[in-house]
């Protein structure tokens, strides 16, 4: 389950002496929270909003006047309940919806590829696509990398990607790693970087999918390889 709280005062005193008798999640804890109670939570009358890359199966948002702050996700079948205060905007409920859908799937994509599966790929494609020369002492997620999908710091030989990787589609996630990969034989983005890119056949639909979400998100751009404009993979 994911969890969060709400940075913003609870609306009303009433709201907030009934939050004080509710057991309600925080951010550190674990497990899967009880199913609400007859007139406790309530689904949301709003459309559901549009879902992230990685996300798979319908949304259902459920307010409660019970909850004052804290906002949390967790699975249910094929379906992500969210649940939020009922004093939320719809436009605090859509940015809160996106941020714990996000949250819910790096939980699960990290348990299912940890650092050392990450490392253990980034292996593979090396040989399969740099020759084995490209040797990483350390690769591994950060949560820290939210205008850039990795970095790579030469001089160190380590690899960092982006949390918000996890969940997209291997061939994406691939390209990224080769894109690192790939500065620890050439530091720049010059044409003998590129050309060590050409041998991935995904490159360009790696690209262009970095490319959608990007926009979608309205994350930063630079200058792409070919007088286009692409995301800032690293920096």
């Amino acid at each position: 389950m994911a969890a969060e709280r709400d940075p913003k005062p609870s609306a009303s005193p009433r709201r907030a002496r009934a939050a004080a008798g509710s057991p309600v999640a925080t951010p550190g804890s674990r497990g899967r929270p009880a199913p609400p109670t007859t007139g406790e939570e309530l689904p949301t009358a709003q459309a559901p909003p549009p879902q992230s890359p990685g996300h798979h199966g319908p949304v259902e948002v459920r307010r409660s006047a019970r909850r004052s702050r804290t906002v949390s996700a967790y699975r249910e079948g094929d379906r992500t309940i969210v649940l939020i205060p009922a004093r939320m905007s719809v436009a605090e409920e859509q940015r809160w919806v996106a941020q714990m859908l996000d949250r819910l799937a790096a939980q699960e994509s990290r348990r299912a590829l940890g650092d050392d599966a990450l490392a253990e790929r980034a292996q593979r494609l090396s040989v399969d696509y740099l020759g084995g020369r490209a040797r990483p002492d350390q690769v591994r997620w950060v949560t820290n990398q939210n205008s850039r999908w990795g970095s790579c710091t030469p001089s160190e030989r380590s690899i960092r990607l982006s949390h918000r990787l996890q969940g997209m589609p291997g061939y994406v996630l691939d390209y990224v790693l080769l894109h690192e990969l790939a500065h620890l034989l050439v530091p720049d983005h010059g044409p003998e970087f590129w050309s060590l890119l050409e041998a991935y056949p995904r490159t360009e639909r790696a690209r262009g999918y970095l490319e959608g979400v990007a926009s979608a998100a309205r994350l930063p751009h630079i200058p792409g390889a070919r007088g286009t404009g692409e995301p800032e993979v690293c920096g």
